[in-house]
């Protein structure tokens, strides 16, 4: 199969300087303000963004370390498929965050609800819409007994880099 190759569009402003203490989805983060910011060959793209309150962001897990199929989550004690989680260290480090767009400012898109940390290259972006992305679960796998864990939750570093 060929390589496939992307380009970042922009890169993530947040207060989360570092992997440890990130919260581990963009709803432990609520209330988190950061910025999007896209580079100028790609600003003619954010025409129209700003009619939607939430976008996707797509993002390059920079920072991961490994590629392991089996993982630790963070809401668990037992190792778990890689795709039955949303862990960092996966084959392919692209990570998803829906998250509150504030405003749109020329390149600059004010987010809330941060899970990303700082420097993150950003892949794509995407309204998010409910009448196409919503959906009411019929289950939740392992989660199910663990959601209960996911408030302040922060990341421990555990799928991070070597350091520098």
């Amino acid at each position: 199969m060929e390589t496939i190759a992307y380009r970042a569009i922009g890169v993530v402003h947040s207060p989360f300087k570092e992997l440890k203490g990130t919260p581990i989805q963009p709803t432990v983060g609520q209330g988190t303000a950061g910025t999007v910011e896209i580079f100028p060959k790609y600003a003619q793209g954010l025409k129209d963004l700003d009619g939607f309150s939430h976008i996707y962001v797509l993002y390059h897990f920079h920072l991961a370390r490994g590629n392991a199929l089996v993982v630790k989550p963070f809401l668990d004690d037992v190792e778990r498929g890689i795709f039955a989680t949303r862990a960092a260290s996966r084959p392919n480090a692209i990570g998803l965050s829906v998250v509150r767009l504030a405003r749109v400012e020329g390149n600059i898109l004010h987010i809330e609800d941060l899970d990303i940390v700082d420097g993150t290259p950003v892949l794509d972006l995407k309204p998010y819409v409910p009448e196409f992305d919503a959906r009411q679960p019929e289950r939740s796998g392992w989660l199910t007994t663990r959601l209960q864990r996911l408030p302040g939750t922060r990341d421990d570093g555990r799928f991070a880099g070597p350091p520098d």
